[in-house]
């Protein structure tokens, strides 16, 4: 089995050291979410590097948003598998990732030293970022993805699903049903797909291979016990399948991880929503999140080596998914059926993410009147006079330091 032949996008192969250095660059400056970190690719690869056309990279963005897992890492990863084949897909992920994780990591130790009133309300106002950053998440992610009357009704039917069905599968259903209401329904959304023709660095039976590999970590592990000694085996299960059912990335794998750490009492929920909002502060992709997690649990391991665990466990199964796919692509991306079920599921996500900001954000946090003029003002500072992301969170965190203790 072979994929399509393939030629490489402008320019040749380049060194998995200059891909590293490139994306280190962007993972220490780029804040503002995932739509953000598209932008900031797009600069830097297509305009200013040349590394790949504008037809290549819209590509890359239509197969990161058909699977699991968060879409600016997996973007990044496969523009360093086909630049720099698996060191540079390494590198790239590598680079985008580890200055995030090593800063929810800090934070994560910090908050265990410095703990006391103030601490508490910088944490307290971390949260309440974390309500006007959602809000604003799904407001625009409405406009974009679900603009028409059907796939409004999605939205709500996905949001339902997601607060009223079973944690463990609540996600999941809410996204395969908005696949099959976009099957039906979505006959004229349109869904963009590059024309240029594109290419990996290995054949279809690899990635044959990396599917088996993505559905074995998903199937086996439930089935060992954690009485046999290997109580890292339930973190990175929990992890892993965090990773491998969230469709959209970004703030749709609160509710996941929520169900996967908090619901287990591997943590208090404060302090879930606390690091939550410190995630909103660092530049990168928001799934290091789960190296904040991985130290502060209580089960083992946890500290360093948990962070370690959960953060490559929740990004592995999003990353095996799309290199396992990326050869099949070409074949299907122009399927009429395949664009309405994507328009389905895009939709779903907003409802998901929707019900997400009500629980368990919303209901945890908004407690009191000041709660909702702080949330208020850091909504209209995002969204009506357009303040970058991390400055509203830096900018809130310190009035409630005071304003809270």
């Amino acid at each position: 089995m072979t994929s399509p032949a393939i030629e490489s996008p402008v320019q040749d192969r380049v060194g998995a050291g200059t891909i590293l250095a490139a994306f280190l660059r962007l993972g220490c400056t780029s804040f503002g979410g995932p739509i953000a970190h598209l932008g900031y690719f797009r600069d830097e690869f297509v305009t200013r590097r040349h590394w790949l056309e504008e037809a290549h990279f819209a590509e890359i963005i239509a197969v990161a948003q058909t699977l699991p897992g968060p879409a600016s890492s997996q973007v990044g990863f496969t523009i360093g598998l086909i630049k720099g084949g698996w060191p540079g897909a390494f590198a790239a992920w590598a680079g985008f990732t580890l200055p995030s994780a090593a800063l929810m990591v800090a934070f994560a130790l910090a908050n265990r030293l410095f703990a006391g009133p103030h601490m508490q309300a910088l944490i307290h106002g971390l949260q309440i970022v974390a309500v006007a950053v959602i809000a604003q998440a799904v407001l625009t992610m409405q406009r974009n993805l679900a603009p028409d009357r059907i796939r409004a009704a999605i939205v709500v039917v996905g949001a339902g699903v997601a607060l009223f069905g079973s944690p463990q599968a609540a996600t999941i259903a809410a996204i395969g049903i908005g696949a099959a209401a976009g099957i039906a329904f979505c006959h004229s959304a349109e869904q963009r797909a590059a024309r240029s023709p594109f290419r990996v660095p290995f054949s279809g039976t690899t990635g044959v291979i990396l599917l088996s590999i993505f559905l074995f970590l998903l199937l086996a592990p439930p089935l060992f016990p954690t009485r046999t000694g290997l109580p890292w085996l339930a973190v990175f299960n929990s992890f892993y399948r965090s990773g491998a059912l969230v469709f959209g990335g970004g703030h749709v794998v609160l509710p996941l991880l929520e169900s996967a750490t908090v619901a287990k009492g591997w943590l208090s929920e404060t302090a879930f929503l606390g690091g939550y909002g410190a995630a909103q502060a660092v530049p990168g992709p928001l799934f290091t999140f789960a190296a904040y997690l991985g130290t502060v649990i209580n089960v083992t391991p946890h500290g360093i080596a948990g962070a370690c665990l959960a953060l490559v466990s929740i990004f592995l199964p999003g990353l095996l998914a799309l290199a396992g796919i990326l050869p099949f692509w070409a074949r299907s991306r122009e399927t009429a059926i395949v664009r309405r079920a994507l328009a389905g599921v895009n939709a779903s996500v907003v409802g998901v993410l929707g019900a997400a900001l009500y629980k368990p954000v919303w209901i945890s946090t908004i407690l009191h009147p000041l709660d909702l003029v702080v949330a208020l003002t850091a909504f209209l500072l995002l969204v009506a006079w357009r303040v970058h992301p991390w400055k509203v969170v830096l900018l809130t965190a310190a009035a409630s330091a005071f304003l809270f203790r």
